[in-house]
């Protein structure tokens, strides 16, 4: 690919980023509202944790046979599709109320995300050069995070027993198709096969593919009880858009700086640092909720600002590892990592919630996110020890030498030699 400059590379993706802006803003609008009225309906945290899964499930097996729609249709039309269907299922939820209902139309609309994640995502990495990578993946997430904070306070805009705050969600997945149907770059033209090759995990390292991992088990149990953790600590159901916000909105603070850093120090060194800052910052959270109430919204942004960062730089260092052959298919298979952490997730947290209490939520984050620290110390370590680093290849050509230099050398080699003594056997060792 030929190098662009950074305004150049923004500017062809700037349909893209605004289309995902609004899907994120109608998806982080209906995952609150989704919680608050299974609250509202009299559905325990363990029922609620299987709803969200349904729609992470949907995700996962997204990552695997959306893309072949994708590679059959292309990236514009298969994003007006799936567009169309999250507009949909949006309707449906007020005029179906039953557990098994939402669970079926929460797997669609995660199979229908992760058919738009994979647009999106395939068609930034095709469009960026690998030194500006970090960065460009930064910025996504920062639409990515801002759109679901600011999602938060639409729920101000209707009560949550009624239809409203759903038909206003359709509303804005419907325009999310406007930008990119209106688009005048071109998308990227897809030359490999649409069957995913699981082969390409194994590339990877198993790294960041805990990295995805981990991220998708966080984000996923943030996004299905951080309404409920709010209403518990606070008692107060009109903070609850303020704490999903910030928590959401602190997400886009650090993608950039991070993302950049990424881009001269290498991801390795952050994917031991940015786990660790997730940890001790869910600490934190739970420190402030019991015994220092004035620090929690502090807290709270420390700890997205630092969990939101971790998938970006995960996706960016697997797209160092593979080809840009392969970005469509390594988007699938990110979604399917992503998904297998984002159904564990709200499946463990949900049950522990009801066991231990609302603190389970950071707790849980806290403790999978020292494991990835303590596993990417151990491979920096590991690397630095025991793996000898590969010398670059370079070419030399066989006639560099002139034959009185190679005659010089041999007799040198010669004279080099150790004298034998007349007793000594030369064919002894």
């Amino acid at each position: 690919m030929q190098d662009k400059g950074v305004f150049s590379v923004f500017r062809s993706i700037f349909s893209l980023l605004l289309s995902y802006g609004f899907l994120l803003l109608a998806n982080g609008l209906f995952n609150s509202l989704l919680g608050l009225r299974a609250t509202l309906e009299g559905v325990n945290t363990s029922w609620l944790g299987f709803i969200m899964a349904s729609y992470f499930l949907g995700l996962l097996l997204g990552g695997l046979f959306a893309v072949r729609i994708i590679t059959r249709v292309g990236h514009i039309r298969a994003f007006a599709v799936f567009a169309s269907l999250m507009s949909t299922t949006a309707l449906l939820h007020p005029l179906f109320l039953e557990v098994s209902q939402w669970m079926l139309l929460r797997f669609i609309s995660g199979f229908c995300m992760a058919g738009l994640i994979i647009v999106t995502e395939s068609w930034l990495n095709e469009a960026t050069p690998s030194h500006q990578r970090g960065g460009v993946l930064s910025s996504y997430m920062m639409v990515n995070y801002m759109a679901a904070g600011c999602g938060q306070f639409l729920l101000n805009l209707g009560d949550v027993g009624q239809f409203q705050l759903f038909s206003l969600a359709s509303i804005i997945f419907s325009l999310a198709l406007i930008p990119v149907l209106l688009t005048k770059q071109s998308a990227p033209i897809i030359t490999t096969s649409s069957k995913l090759s699981f082969g390409l995990l194994s590339q990877v390292g198993p790294l960041a593919i805990l990295g995805v991992f981990v991220a998708g088990a966080s984000n996923a149990s943030v996004h299905a009880f951080a309404p409920v953790y709010a209403l518990e600590v606070f008692g107060d159901a009109n903070l609850i858009p303020q704490f999903t916000a910030t928590l959401l909105i602190s997400g886009l603070v650090l993608q950039w700086p991070l993302g950049r850093l990424s881009d001269k120090v290498g991801r390795g060194w952050l994917m031991m640092f940015v786990p660790l800052c997730i940890s001790v910052s869910a600490l934190g959270v739970l420190w402030a909720t019991y015994y220092g109430a004035e620090f929690i919204w502090f807290a709270v942004a420390c700890y997205g600002a630092f969990l939101f960062t971790l998938y970006s730089l995960a996706v960016a260092l697997i797209n160092d590892i593979v080809g840009p052959e392969l970005r469509v298919k390594i988007a699938g298979a990110i979604l399917i990592v992503y998904g297998l952490g984002a159904i564990s997730g709200p499946i463990i947290v949900g049950p522990l919630i009801d066991l231990m209490g609302v603190q389970a939520l950071f707790i849980v984050s806290a403790v999978t996110s020292a494991l990835l620290a303590a596993l990417a110390v151990y491979r920096r370590v590991y690397q630095a020890i025991f793996v000898k680093p590969v010398q670059p290849f370079v070419a030399e050509p066989s006639n560099q030498y002139s034959s009185k230099e190679l005659y010089l050398a041999a007799h040198q080699q010669v004279d080099e030699q150790p004298t034998l003594s007349p007793n000594e056997d030369m064919t002894k060792p």
